[in-house]
């Protein structure tokens, strides 16, 4: 697909909302000189944007930006920010993990969409409702200055008929019970619905994985841990635990033993994964599926550059490319809290997703039609595969050491949901 990278800087002034946007993590507000920068890459038919909030002299505890598109823009996903879009107005509230903005500082998210041609650029920022990029404050109306009329009110007397003595109908109201059909259930079922792996390591009865889950250590072994622990658990009693150490041979992976063929050519995955050091700048694996159609060679999940990617290794492909621009469209994983990653793996197509705590990463979608700085690399070659196990670790090809915990783990041929 062409792309021509537009640089220029959009800040637009536009008339504002007069409501007052309500934050994620409690109440905020902007200062009068917040500025929304908005940088736009756009092409025939599509466009992604980087968005720049920046608060001014007040900090921010939370954020919610909007701002409308007077032309045929459609928001079809975003990153660092949960993004939605009614008519032509797009909200977008913070992450998890960027709500905090120091006076003076700035937080970057993304979008991605579909546009027509000649699609004009947004306007009517706002930040926390309050105008940004020095449009005037909301205005008010004045009351009216108009002296209220002097006529005096009418004495004519009321009319003195009596009301009807006509009784009120006796048909008793109709007794056609309200429908009974469900409302649509857009989001995905909880649990694990459907799901052909659904574990929690309740089952575990030692400190090493056993039974449905193996360890295992390709090709070498070193200082890297797997273990079953108690203390730190997304739920229930029992989760696993890996202490993962730098380089290669200090791998350490654990292997579900469940036969996974009743998954099928579509599998989803749902992990609920923690863990205490920030994604390093050289290449880490957490998660390894072996592909049949691939020559045995894993799809990995893991991050370089501070960020999530899926990997090949039959011949390093990433997802997203590893630009600057193609590593925005991805995100860290949170350290210090459960996070719920979900995949959608599609042997058929050719196509991959992800979900982190929900909203789908932009940069680790893999859609079928090669993209610029995301999936262009990845289609270098028919990528149709055949995934036949799961493995939970650590693997670092340089630097990276961490501690992880993995929970409430699902596979299944429909999505699973959080």
């Amino acid at each position: 697909m062409s792309r021509t990278r537009i640089t220029a800087v959009v800040a637009a002034t536009a008339t504002v909302a007069a409501a007052v946007t309500t934050v994620l993590a409690g109440t905020a507000s902007a200062a009068q000189g917040c500025r929304i920068d908005y940088q736009p890459n756009e092409w025939s038919g599509g466009f992604t944007a980087n968005v720049r909030v920046s608060p001014g002299d007040t900090a921010l505890s939370g954020w919610t930006v909007t701002w409308s598109y007077p032309g045929g823009q459609r928001i079809t996903g975003g990153w660092n920010a949960t993004v939605s879009q009614a008519g032509t107005t797009v909200t977008a509230r913070n992450a998890a993990w960027n709500g905090s903005v120091p006076a003076g500082g700035s937080t970057e998210f993304g979008v991605q969409g579909t546009s027509t041609s000649g699609s004009a650029a947004p306007t009517g920022f706002t930040l926390n409702g309050v105008p940004c990029n020095g449009a005037p404050p909301p205005t008010t109306t004045p009351p009216p200055t108009t002296p209220p009329p002097t006529t005096p009110p009418p004495t004519t007397p009321p009319p003195t008929t009596p009301p009807p003595t006509t009784p009120p109908p006796t048909t008793p109201p109709p007794t056609t019970p309200p429908p009974t059909t469900p409302p649509p259930t857009t989001p995905p079922p909880a649990g694990c619905a459907g799901a052909v792996l659904c574990d929690g390591f309740e089952n575990q009865t030692g400190s090493t994985p056993s039974g449905d889950w193996s360890v295992v250590n390709p090709d070498c072994s070193g200082t890297g841990r797997a273990s079953v622990d108690t203390a730190t658990t997304h739920s229930g009693s029992r989760s696993l635990r890996i202490d993962g150490a730098q380089g290669y041979c200090n791998h350490v992976f654990v292997r579900s033993t469940k036969d996974l063929s009743a998954v099928g050519t579509v599998r989803y995955g749902r992990i609920w994964l923690r863990h205490t050091t920030a994604l390093p700048t050289q290449h880490v694996t957490m998660m390894a599926m072996t592909d049949a159609a691939d020559g045995n060679k894993d799809l990995r999940m893991g991050g370089q550059n501070a960020a999530l990617q899926w990997n090949r290794a039959s011949d390093d492909a990433t997802l997203p490319e590893q630009s600057p621009s193609g590593v925005a469209l991805s995100v860290p994983l949170p350290t210090g809290r459960w996070t719920c990653l979900e995949f959608m793996v599609d042997g058929n197509q050719g196509q991959l997703r992800t979900w982190l705590d929900g909203v789908a990463v932009t940069g680790l979608t893999a859609d079928g039609t090669p993209t610029h700085d995301i999936d262009s690399q990845w289609y270098n070659r028919t990528w149709r595969p055949r995934l036949t196990d799961l493995k939970l670790g650590w693997e670092s090809y340089g630097e990276g050491a961490d501690t992880l915990w993995y929970d409430d783990v699902a596979l299944g041929a429909s999505r699973i949901g959080c």
